[in-house]
């Protein structure tokens, strides 16, 4: 039984893509028809592909991998950050900080900058500053807050993306294609799937039709997350190898493909 239905989808608004005008024409296969000048989105291929990246989904958690889910858009964000948080997960759903992954370093020294603020305020060094000086570090830790506190807690790369609109979020895709880091992706038809790795076709707009289909992913995650309890955890990494060596594979014969159509 899948775990999300066609009738679900189209209730949500998860069918409806961009004018005509502005397709991607790479998204061809993903598109049913043209209706009053927007393409249709074929919602029994976007059940199919979300079976398939929440199956991928359930066995990185299984194994202890981190997925980072990416959703800066407004309408979308609130939603997507509370049910990345509701199964642990991390999440960026502010602006993503350019270099968060391929300068992944300098982004960890941020967050403990950041608990280092905390650590100031518990052991009564905070009340020790001036009164501008207390301004100044809760100014800034507010800031690094906003921007990081949902990566407080992530402690090395993650094993994957899931994105919310590719094209808002490029930074984001590209930086995870240079680092062999798998993407999962809701992608509209104004948008490029090939940087991909699993294509979710669906309205990237439509707040409803991507809340159902992060909830279906996240209650994936915690399926996995449960039988890894039940299992007694097992390292990360410790199982899935050859989906990474599949992934990077894939993306070879995309890109020879593309160069080869130019």
């Amino acid at each position: 039984m899948s775990r999300i239905s066609f009738d679900q989808l189209l209730d949500a608004g998860a069918h409806f893509g961009h004018l005509t005008r502005k397709w991607n024409a790479a998204m061809a296969p993903y598109i049913f028809m043209e209706q009053n000048g927007i393409h249709i989105i074929d919602l029994h291929k976007t059940v199919a592909k979300v079976d398939e990246a929440a199956e991928i989904a359930k066995q990185m958690a299984k194994t202890g991998k981190k997925i980072l889910f990416v959703a800066t858009k407004k309408q979308v964000k609130e939603g997507v950050g509370e049910l990345a948080k509701s199964v642990n997960m991390p999440y960026v759903t502010e602006r993503w900080p350019g270099g968060m992954l391929t300068n992944f370093p300098t982004i960890r020294k941020a967050v403990k900058k950041m608990t280092l603020i905390d650590k100031m305020t518990s052991d009564g060094t905070f009340d020790n500053l001036s009164k501008r000086e207390k301004l100044q570090i809760t100014r800034q830790r507010a800031k690094l807050e906003l921007t990081l506190g949902s990566i407080a807690d992530m402690n090395r790369l993650p094993s994957a993306l899931f994105v919310v609109d590719v094209m808002k979020e490029h930074i984001a895709v590209a930086e995870a294609v240079r680092l062999g880091i798998p993407v999962f992706a809701i992608v509209d038809t104004n948008s490029d799937p090939s940087d991909v790795d699993y294509v979710i076709p669906a309205n990237d707009d439509s707040t409803a039709g991507v809340n159902l289909i992060v909830s279906a992913i996240c209650s994936a995650i915690a399926e996995g997350q449960m039988e890894r309890k039940a299992e007694g955890g097992k390292n990360e990494g410790e199982e899935g190898e050859e989906e990474p060596r599949r992934i990077r594979r894939n993306r070879r014969e995309r890109r020879e493909e593309k160069q080869d159509a130019e």
